[in-house]
């Protein structure tokens, strides 16, 4: 069974940064792609950014120049830096791993094998 936990929420200004931490317990990290999705109140969850097995990186438009994504197979960790944050960025961010996936489909929720539980992002104006 692998459990992924993020950390790294909290509240911050218009125009600041946060970094999230997503930790997975799991012998193969490697073998999954890791995403980041976000649902924020009365909105459907939705895609943020995504690395594949490769390293190949893919962003929604709306992260695009602003989140970057990364990971670290020896640590079995996943990031996601946020800066120029917005109030709209704010939402609960969820971080979910893949086995085996790659292409389009890492752009879809159901894609997903196992997800945390989310940590809260509050960005005020």
């Amino acid at each position: 069974q692998v459990q992924l936990v993020e950390s790294g929420g909290g509240l911050v200004q218009a125009g600041g940064s946060l970094r999230l931490s997503c930790a997975a317990s799991v012998r193969t990290f490697s073998s999954y792609a890791m995403g980041w999705f976000r649902q924020a109140p009365g909105k459907e969850r939705e895609f943020v950014a995504v690395i594949a097995r490769s390293g190949t990186t893919y962003y929604a438009d709306s992260a695009k120049g602003r989140f970057t994504i990364s990971r670290d197979n020896a640590k079995n960790t996943v990031s996601l830096q946020m800066n120029s944050l917005k109030p709209a960025d704010t939402a609960v961010y969820y971080c979910a791993a893949d086995y085996l996936g790659s292409g389009s489909s890492l752009l879809r929720s159901t894609s997903y094998d196992y997800w945390g539980k989310g940590t809260l992002v509050t960005v005020s104006s």
